[in-house]
């Protein structure tokens, strides 16, 4: 086989492995996109700072997303580029919830225990989901990769949403609520942070190669 065979070979290959790359991506963004529904009508509905955080996160998922699709295909840097406005992305988001969870302390709120449980299971269940259609393309890029974190990210935070749900109930106080608020705001600001040093070393990594 000659070279001209082995570089179409070559690109059939990636242009299968970016179609693949983009259909995942596609799905997952569905995905998220519907928790944000689910999410931001119950957190509204029963009160839930938590709920609040998750939807507020999955927005930010979605968005970033939305933007790795746009990266499959593209150089290094470029999928670096992207994956560094998806941490500022999800760096703004977090700080944004840190926010108003201090202001629902001095406001007061009346969370539902049960409505949070359910909601989380719910959105748990979907993560799972998530997280099997990106398994084998998170060492695709920085951009798959931060797809994944952010999943992964998203499975810890609906985890603790179900337990202050049931403290809530237990208590009957909303500081539990109040307390997955801020560790919701926590896991996205540390998957945002995540994201800009995966982004930084990819960009580090390409300059050496280059040179």
């Amino acid at each position: 086989m000659n070279a001209k065979s082995h570089q179409e070979e070559d690109e059939i290959q990636l242009d299968a492995s970016n179609a693949a790359e983009r259909k995942t991506l596609l799905w997952v963004l569905g995905i998220n996109f519907l928790q944000v529904i689910l999410a931001g009508l119950v957190g509204v509905i029963a009160d839930s700072t938590g709920l609040l955080g998750a939807a507020l996160d999955n927005l930010g998922d979605s968005f970033v997303y939305a933007i790795s699709i746009y990266a499959v295909g593209k150089t290094i840097v470029a999928k670096a580029r992207v994956a560094r406005l998806s941490g500022v992305l999800l760096t703004i988001l977090g700080l944004a919830l840190l926010v108003e969870v201090v202001r629902r302390f001095f406001v007061g709120a009346e969370p539902i225990g049960l409505a949070m449980i359910a909601t989380a299971i719910a959105n748990a269940a979907t993560n799972l989901l998530c997280l099997r259609l990106l398994r084998a393309h998170r060492q695709d890029g920085v951009h798959m990769k931060a797809s994944w974190i952010f999943t992964t990210n998203d499975m810890l935070a609906n985890a603790g949403i179900a337990v202050s749900g049931a403290a809530v109930m237990l208590l009957e106080s909303p500081l539990p609520d109040l307390i997955i608020g801020l560790a919701v705001g926590g896991i996205v600001l540390k998957g945002g942070w995540d994201i800009l040093r995966e982004a930084r070393e990819a960009t580090l990594k390409s300059s050496v190669e280059e040179d």
